[in-house]
């Protein structure tokens, strides 16, 4: 993996970043989520009060935090083969057990729901669904919202982000363009059209509405019906369902939106023309051994034929769920996010940030599968003490919990002679075997 670029910050803090970053590459428990610290010359008070100032010091922008992060996307995205890279969007309610020494959380939707809300635009492969870096993040907290995008946007409904990413993504100088997926929450006629018009190119997962199929009004799913009875479907290769082994069977043919747009606005709804809109219509089916239907997706694209086929596309939206593996690993599955004492939402963000490259180390090196890279995955894993499966034996949580112990392993022999400490172990009656 190349080095981690520097965020724009002096010296010093660019020193803190980086010994916050070691401090972030471990599996944290529930009831130590705090920054952790290696065994130095500093106490480990002096550890913590040296991250306290560095996520309230101002200086720390979120524009400059996530400058790094957008670096590795970028070298990333040079090195695929894949003509376009995939941007998932998608959004995390982030609620706190402690939530009185919180000063700024937000009501998300009934009185009882208080929390922050995080928004993420994450960089995906094209090639193979590896997660590249988190290139945009939104965290939305009682004093508005708080952003790596300068200056901040105002908080707005979900889809009404969309489109502001998007503009922002043109600014990142990635070298392919980009296609933007989104779960069906996303599933908007007149969003389509905006995105569309404006020249976007997107993925979403559609509900079932009525559409123009060869010039008559459908169903899409009675179009998925008779795609299946016309034997029009083809195997795009195996998935995993629910833990179990599947496969992803895939059949396109091009519809027209051409029903006006359904529209709330105050609690007032309407209906707003606008022009017809032909988009690939992509059913997706995964199917048992058995060729029973286990799960049915309708995608929507604007894509164009000769920059994907209907499998990669397939492919690609099931790689959505790389966003969902992100959150995890950021809440229950290494970061342990709602258990951090962090008191305002800024300096929450700029953490985020911080622990968002150490998944994103993490990412770089599930992805190396040179020599070298797999003796030390699997040290790592042995090292965490994590039981694996055979099809799965290097795990994002299992290596972060892995590479804390290499860290201070690493830390441990700076400062003790290695007989020195078999020594000292030998003082323990169970590890004295002489």
């Amino acid at each position: 993996m190349q080095r981690i670029a520097l965020p724009p910050l002096d010296k010093r803090l660019q020193r803190r970043y980086l010994m916050l970053i070691q401090s972030h590459l471990r599996s944290a428990p529930k009831l130590a989520a705090g920054v952790a610290g290696l065994i130095s010359a500093s106490s480990a008070f002096a550890t913590t009060q040296a991250a306290w100032r560095f996520f309230n010091n101002d200086k720390a922008t979120l524009a400059a935090l996530v400058k790094p992060l957008r670096e590795l996307g970028r070298s990333s995205v040079d090195a695929l083969q894949a003509r376009f890279v995939l941007l998932v969007h998608d959004w995390s309610k982030l609620t706190f057990e402690h939530e009185i020494r919180k000063q700024d959380l937000v009501q998300l939707t009934h009185e009882h729901d208080i929390g922050y809300e995080l928004m993420t635009a994450l960089l995906v492969s094209a090639d193979n669904g590896q997660p590249l870096a988190p290139m945009e993040m939104h965290l939305r907290t009682a004093d508005g919202v708080l952003s790596t995008r300068s200056p901040a946007p105002r908080h707005r409904p979900h889809l009404e982000q969309v489109l502001a990413t998007m503009r922002a993504s043109q600014q990142w100088e990635l070298s392919k363009p980009i296609v933007h997926v989104i779960d069906r929450e996303a599933d908007s006629v007149d969003h389509y059209r905006r995105w569309d018009a404006q020249g976007h190119k997107f993925l979403i997962r559609a509900d079932d509405r009525r559409v123009l199929w060869n010039g008559q009004p459908y169903l899409q799913s009675e179009i998925a019906s008779k795609l299946r009875q016309q034997r029009k479907f083809v195997c795009a290769g195996c998935a995993s369902y629910q833990g179990r082994q599947a496969q992803l069977w895939v059949a396109e043919t091009e519809i027209v939106l051409h029903r006006p747009a359904k529209k709330n606005v105050r609690g007032q709804r309407f209906d707003k023309t606008g022009r017809r809109l032909p988009l690939r219509l992509i059913v997706v089916q995964v199917r048992n051994n058995q060729g029973r239907v286990l799960a049915q997706w309708l995608l929507l694209s604007n894509v164009p034929a000769e920059w994907a086929t209907a499998e990669l596309l397939a492919q690609c939206y099931y790689w959505r769920w790389r966003i969902e593996s992100f959150f995890k690993l950021l809440k229950s599955h290494g970061q342990q996010l709602e258990y951090w004492q962090q008191q305002t939402g800024m300096a929450i963000a700029r953490r985020l940030l911080i622990a968002a490259m150490a998944c994103v180390v993490i990412w770089h090196l599930q992805a190396d599968n040179s020599a070298k890279a797999m003796e030390l995955k699997s040290m790592l894993v042995r090292l965490s003490g994590r039981q694996t499966k055979r099809t799965r034996p290097h795990t994002a949580p299992a290596l972060l919990a892995g590479l804390w112990v290499l860290l201070s392993i690493r830390s441990l022999l700076n400062h003790y002679d290695i007989a020195h400490i078999l020594k000292l172990a030998s003082a323990i009656p169970l590890l004295d075997t002489g």
